[in-house]
């Protein structure tokens, strides 16, 4: 069975709410997409069921490298 994430969305009305559960391959999707971004709380049985920014998660910021590589220059640019 895969691992099933909730992540922190930010919503005009409430601040922040939870959404999920969600598949791992659909959170990926979501990072493609730019709705989950490095900054982003994620939450699953891998992070020990602890909130945690998803670029603390290897695989999920990696993903997000691959798929905004203008946004990991900048980052590199910056430091």
């Amino acid at each position: 069975m895969s691992t099933q994430w909730f992540y922190m969305a930010s919503g005009w009305i409430r601040k922040a709410r939870r959404i999920g559960p969600i598949s791992e391959a659909d959170l990926l999707n979501r990072i493609d997409k730019g709705q989950i971004d490095p900054g982003t709380l994620v939450q699953s049985s891998k992070t020990r069921n602890k909130w945690i920014p998803m670029n603390k998660v290897g695989p999920a910021m990696e993903r997000w490298r691959r798929s905004h590589p203008e946004e990991s220059d900048k980052k590199t640019a910056r430091q």
